[in-house]
């Protein structure tokens, strides 16, 4: 009898196609979620598919140690985006093993362990990565975790600087919190983050497997505050839905990394399939796309919902409302009554993390599905 580790939705997806996905029944779903974010080009794309039947008829998988082209360029595409003066990659399969790498690499290079992260931070799922998100609810299964973790007030540059000292490895925060609700941080406090990381000789973290790929209005949200990070990490919709992770150093992090290594790491079809997803987020500039159409998404949903809703925030095509506990009943009558797939921020939020192409019309059919649900109440 076969079985099932997740607890499965009552809607069985067959096939998609850019910003739509389509049930067994045939039933149309408009994909507000890109299942969390990972696929910013949208379903099926053309440049995706070609770059990965490419690769795969000419070799599937080879060991990092050997040099491949379609690895090789996506190192060298990565290095071109990623903020001055990171440049160098390790690659991986998903976000939590970007974070994982992250907080490795940070304790080996400063030759500390202390690690501090915020309260409602999400961070991954394995042991690391798991130590330095928030929500008990993941944690306490586990534990005990890795030690010497520190959490402070997300946003709270005071309390940041108080609890970094010559002791710590590494500062990890999400320049906006996914999984925490939707909460963008302010430039002051990354900037304060990469104040006091610098006095204490800490590498600073952004986590910008959420954020990362132009779903905030830029290519990576923390170019927005001007502040380099020493580390950057990144996954979700770096593959268009292809499993792949990465994690962005600074010189003086990547030449003392330690001895970090991954089997998976960077297969040439999920290089291919990255190359050819960050080539077109780049040429295409979706993330100025992005920028718009989130922006006016935000101004429709304060017009419509007004204070119908606690709040209403965001950046780009990363947008949370605030629901207040009814979040998971918006969630389900807009998917059944309206067929518009999106995902909970915790138990008040109702988050909206589309294709980085979506249209203005199809936002405009979002939000008058959000405002029957929230008149409903």
């Amino acid at each position: 009898m076969s079985g099932f580790v997740f607890s499965e939705k009552p809607i069985q997806i067959e096939s998609g196609d850019g910003t739509v996905l389509y049930g067994d029944d045939g039933t149309e779903y408009l994909d507000m979620g890109a299942s969390y974010a990972c696929v910013p080009l949208g379903h099926g794309h053309e440049a995706v598919h070609d770059a990965v039947t490419e690769q795969f008829e000419k070799l599937t998988y080879v060991q990092a140690s050997y040099p491949n082209a379609a690895r090789t360029a996506l190192y060298e595409r990565l290095a071109d985006s990623a903020p001055d003066p990171i440049g160098k990659t390790w690659l991986c399969n998903s976000g939590t093993e970007a974070n994982e790498a992250a907080l490795k690499f940070a304790r080996s290079a400063t030759g500390n362990s202390k690690i501090v992260a915020t309260m409602k931070g999400f961070h991954g799922r394995t042991m690391g990565a798991l130590a330095t998100t928030w929500k008990s609810k993941y944690k306490k299964p586990y534990e005990p975790l890795i030690g010497d973790v520190e959490f402070v007030p997300y946003d709270d540059g005071d309390e940041l600087a108080d609890a970094v000292d010559d002791e710590t490895a590494a500062v990890i925060v999400e320049p906006v919190q996914g999984e925490g609700g939707i909460n963008p941080a302010s430039a002051e406090f990354l900037r304060r983050a990469r104040e006091v990381t610098e006095e204490a000789g800490a590498a600073l973290i952004f986590d910008e497997v959420q954020t990362g790929m132009g779903r905030t209005g830029t290519l990576w949200a923390c170019e927005q505050s001007g502040v380099t990070p020493d580390i950057l990490t990144t996954a979700k919709g770096l593959g268009n839905g292809f499993p792949v992770g990465a994690t962005l150093c600074r010189d003086w992090i990547a030449d003392n990394y330690g001895s970090h290594a991954s089997t998976f790491s960077g297969g040439p079809v999920i290089s291919a399939a990255a190359g050819a997803t960050v080539s077109t987020i780049v040429e295409e500039d979706l993330p100025g796309h992005a920028g718009d159409v989130g922006a006016y998404m935000q101004e429709r949903l304060d017009e419509e919902l007004g204070d119908e809703v606690r709040d209403v925030r965001g950046e780009g095509l990363m947008v949370g409302v605030e629901v207040g506990r009814g979040a998971n009943r918006a969630l389900k009558q807009l998917a059944l009554n309206h067929g518009v797939l999106a995902l909970p921020a915790g138990r008040t939020v109702v988050r909206f993390l589309p294709p980085l192409t979506v249209s203005e019309e199809e936002v405009d059919r979002v939000v008058d599905a959000m405002a029957e649900v929230v008149g409903d109440e």
